[in-house]
């Protein structure tokens, strides 16, 4: 027996051998092939299903969007939107037949609200012809709500004039008389607001919406997560400024608040005006008798426990769901029947489903491992979301919401991922600092052989408070980096969200100890391992990772060489983005400075001494491109290894295909200069 188990083995060797020969690893060309599919939308009945779904031409250097219709039962999927074009915020009328998107065709200035039957042939038909563009669009009993960014004062035709002035203008400057002015990658015109309109689905007379309240939408970002309309079409309620609403004063920060008003009226009432942290995500129930939202409590912590809370209208009573549960709810859906909600919730390193009561706040979790996205719910109980994971991008699913199994409905990037070996992935606990449990996942090389060693590529997520879950990563994919032939790990350091309030605060204001510890014992984790090479580890991370790198080079570490991407690195000059790191909760630089000089990379130069790779883009303005020239400054003058690249057309990401591509070169490039890669 012993001689046939040998020959079979013999046997198949040269198969096994040409079967490993045409598998691949998931290379960044192989990222930039995969079709990305957005959240699903059902219809009230639950017969139809859309996603948008975005594809890239790398040679281009550009992508487009197609809207997709799925089959309930998964047996089909076809495009219902033409190629090439940009769509996007699909939509089901009230009643299921129609379908509405905002797109920009044809001689579109910008993009406009487009209405496609759905029980009839025929070409999407534009409903809106609006200067400046709509977005975050909902469609509401007889009518389309959108919102746009107008002049005050403006009618339209007057709105289209200043809107050519503008683009015909050669005066290049900006001005600002007070904050904000500017937000992630674009500068915020101080002149225009954003308010609500609405537009009758069988066209007509756009009619203002909030202009009349004089009460304008937070001027930083505002979307359909802003503001609601109740099934009766009575009532909107929307996020608005409460400082300027209510005192007339100048605030550096806004006091995001709740607003009601009756849609035609001019009054508005602050509905939660006593609480100083932001209120947000207003969601009428189906019936019309509730309010949900969410609800934080400490200024100036975006991270705080995101509360779901409930007003009933007729008393404008509140009371909070699940106030003892140590989890936040960021987004969520009502049933159609108003008795619960349906949430994708950030817990313990993996994006799951919940169903919370709205009678008793008693919440069950529906989905198990892997991430999900926010689900949506027809009327009929058919659950959609989409569902990834470190192996396999985001798919269409359906959900049981009884035992949270899911049945596939797309077989988008099935043909490109056929001969991809994506190696594997764990979650491992370890002892951080002060002997805490800390989460990490561990990501092997394909192939991976425990025999032999491997160098490690440690990843230090950003934020602080966005943890990594186990979904699939576009911008920094681990098992990417792993098929270089690292051991790669991300670790869900002190401050990382998912794992409670006291966990996500624990690093405020300190954002430099327990964080850099718990980094630091994860390498000597991995140095405990047979499997791992201690004398080839490199690490890196972007935003708070880069921040956190950037500690890393002023202490004793282990690494060969650092990747630090739009990293925070003076904390002083940090005051020139559109968020200030601890100011509004801790205090300024100038009132706090011992805060500022315990915890900011620039102080300890000093110690610079690992080879340091410097990425930056010069439409970050969350992270301003000086912070990436500082550090470059620095290292050069202490004569350290290292290397600045800027991106002019980049924001805070690396977005347009082969300025991610050329990323991803350099980053190997460097990497494995310092730390082999390869098992041996």
């Amino acid at each position: 027996m012993k001689k046939v188990g040998i020959l079979l083995i013999c046997l198949l060797m040269p198969f096994a051998t040409a079967f490993a020969q045409t598998t691949k690893p998931l290379s960044v060309d192989v990222l930039w092939q995969l079709k990305r599919i957005g959240s699903p939308i059902i219809s009230s009945q639950g017969d139809y299903i859309v996603a948008p779904v975005t594809q890239y031409d790398v040679p281009e250097d550009k992508g487009s969007t197609q809207l997709w219709l799925f089959a309930k039962d998964g047996a089909s999927q076809r495009a219902i939107t033409a190629e090439g074009m940009r769509v996007s915020e699909p939509l089901f009328s009230p009643d299921g037949k129609t379908l509405a998107f905002v797109s920009k065709r044809d001689k579109d200035e910008d993009g406009q609200i487009y209405l496609l039957p759905m029980d009839a042939p025929g070409e999407a038909q534009r409903l809106t012809n609006v200067p400046g563009g709509v977005y975050g669009i909902k469609w509401v009993g007889e009518h389309l709500y959108f919102i746009s960014r107008i002049y005050p004062g403006k009618n339209w035709d007057e709105m289209t004039k200043q809107l050519k002035a503008d683009k015909d203008s050669k005066v290049s400057a900006h001005q600002w008389n007070a904050l904000p002015y500017s937000s992630f990658d674009h500068w915020i015109e101080e002149e225009r607001q954003a308010h609500i309109f609405r537009i009758p689905a069988k066209g007509g007379d756009i009619e203002a919406v909030t202009q009349p309240l004089k009460i304008e939408l937070p001027r930083s970002s505002q979307g359909a997560d802003s503001y609601d309309i109740d099934p009766s079409e009575t009532w909107v309620a929307f996020n608005a400024n409460g400082w300027e609403a209510d005192l007339k004063t100048r605030q550096v920060d806004p006091k995001i608040d709740i607003f009601l008003a009756a849609i035609g009226s001019d009054k508005a009432v602050n509905l939660t005006k006593d609480n100083q942290a932001p209120d947000s995500n207003p969601s009428f129930s189906p019936d019309g008798k509730t309010l949900a939202f969410t609800r934080q409590l400490i200024p100036g912590f975006y991270a705080d426990k995101s509360r779901l809370m409930l007003l009933d209208l007729k008393t404008h009573s509140e009371r909070e769901l699940a106030k003892e549960w140590d989890r936040s709810v960021s987004s969520f859906s009502w049933t159609p029947d108003s008795k619960g909600f349906y949430a994708a919730i950030d817990d313990a390193a993996t994006r799951r489903i919940y169903h919370i009561n709205a009678k008793n706040g008693k919440v069950k979790p529906i989905t198990k491992a892997t991430n999900f996205g926010q689900p949506a719910i027809a009327k009929d109980g058919t659950l959609v979301a989409t569902n990834d994971s470190f192996l396999y991008p985001a798919r269409v699913v359906a959900v049981n919401p009884k035992n949270g199994k899911t049945s596939r409905l797309d077989s988008f990037n099935d043909d490109v991922l056929a001969d991809v070996d994506m190696g594997t992935y764990e979650s491992v606990t370890y002892k951080g600092y002060q002997g805490d449990d800390i989460q990490m996942w561990v990501h092997y090389p394909p192939g991976f052989d425990r025999s032999k060693q491997y160098p490690l590529m440690m990843l230090i997520h950003g934020g602080p408070h966005n943890g990594i879950s186990d979904g699939f990563h576009f911008r920094w994919n681990a098992q990417t980096f792993a098929s270089w032939g690292y051991v790669t790990a991300w670790p869900n350091f002190h401050g990382s969200s998912g794992f409670g309030q006291e966990f996500a605060d624990s690093i405020n204001p300190d954002w430099k100890n327990k964080s850099l510890e718990d980094v630091l014992k994860a390498a000597d984790w991995f140095k405990q391992k047979p499997w791992i090479d201690g004398d080839r580890m490199v690490a890196g991370g972007g935003s708070y990772g880069g921040y956190l790198s950037s500690i890393i080079l002023g202490q004793e570490n282990p690494f060969k060489a650092l990747l630090i991407h739009a990293a925070v690195y003076n904390m002083y000059s940090q005051m020139s983005a559109d968020f200030a790191v601890h100011s509004t909760r801790f205090g300024y630089y100038w009132e706090k400075p011992e805060i500022y000089q315990s915890i900011s990379p620039h102080y300890f130069a000093g110690n610079f001494n690992t080879p340091t790779l410097i990425i930056h883009g010069q439409l970050d303005y969350r992270v301003p491109v000086g912070q990436g020239f500082e550090l470059f400054r620095t290292l050069q003058s202490r004569g350290v290894e290292s290397r600045m690249i800027y991106f002019p057309d980049e924001n805070h990401w690396i977005l347009k295909p082969n300025n991610s591509i050329y990323w991803y070169n350099q980053v190997k490039d460097w990497m494995t200069h310092y730390a082999e890669p390869g098992g041996r």
